[in-house]
């Protein structure tokens, strides 16, 4: 671990920046910043000459730590509006934490180049229910139990996992198309997103990085320089956010994030397959 200021400070200034972008974003469309954060995560510390091996299991973890905090925050909020659904949380809860757990293990035994193309591939799903998705869209009017909830609960922890991000991104969808009404199926997602982050977490501090030049101040998968500066970031950026989602259409504005995030993810999938 570096002693020296001026190793950790160019670092400093770019996870700010991520950090700031990821909330305003977060404000804007409810979205966590996790399918942000891991590909801007990954090319600010490549750009700093830290990696390639074993940076993103880092980028995974360090976002994944940050969802920690925003998701305990927005669980807190939308309980004081009634609209956490906790039959739902309490009944997946142990379903989706065991499929985030068995996402460490195997997102740790892959090439980085796997997780890139993977995360790729997941984020160009995301992107297209983003732009295309329909409200009305269906698959039955309640939400799935006993085997089909053992079935797509660990499925939704485990892809989260491999892609860094929280309970947003499948859990409002999944809800949504189980005729779930949107602000509480959000709502919810929020809590999906702890029980996604911490054992998640967790088990990745438990595991060392497995390259020989991880990002300073690592411990075990996750950085805490990413992490701390991050979430200090979120809370200021993300009331700006909020008050830009109430200035302009959101129907446009979720289309050009949707835009954005298919881009991202073909550029990720381009970095691993060209570099």
């Amino acid at each position: 671990m570096p002693e020296d200021f001026s190793q950790i400070l160019p670092m400093l200034a770019l996870v700010a920046v991520i950090g700031a972008f990821a909330g305003v974003i977060a404000g804007m469309l409810g979205v966590g910043g996790g399918i942000i954060l891991v590909p801007a995560f990954y090319f600010a510390f490549t750009g700093l000459g830290y990696g390639p091996e074993g940076l993103m299991q880092i980028c995974l973890a360090t976002s994944l730590a940050t969802i920690m905090v925003t998701s305990w925050r927005s669980v807190l909020g939308h309980h004081r509006r009634g609209a956490v659904d906790w039959a739902i949380l309490r009944g997946w809860a142990v379903w989706i934490g065991t499929g985030a757990v068995l996402g460490v293990f195997v997102a740790s035994g892959l090439r980085g180049e796997v997780l890139m193309v993977l995360f790729g591939i997941l984020g160009l799903i995301v992107g297209l229910y983003l732009g295309f998705g329909r409200s009305d869209w269906r698959l039955g009017e309640t939400m799935p139990t006993g085997l089909g909830r053992a079935i797509t609960g660990p499925v939704v922890g485990f892809l989260s996992v491999l892609m860094g991000i929280g309970g947003g991104s499948f859990g409002v969808p999944l809800m949504s198309l189980y005729n779930v009404p949107i602000h509480r199926a959000v709502a919810t997602a929020a809590g999906f997103g702890l029980v996604i982050a911490i054992p998640s977490v967790l088990a990745f501090l438990l595991i060392p990085a497995s390259g020989g030049n991880p990002p300073p101040l690592t411990v075990g998968q996750v950085n805490l320089v990413g992490f701390v500066v991050v979430v200090a970031m979120t809370l200021i950026t993300t009331p700006v956010g909020v008050r830009l989602a109430h200035a302009l259409d959101a129907k446009r504005l979720k289309r050009i994030f949707a835009l954005f995030v298919l881009v991202m993810a073909l550029n990720m999938i381009r970095k691993a397959i060209w570099g």
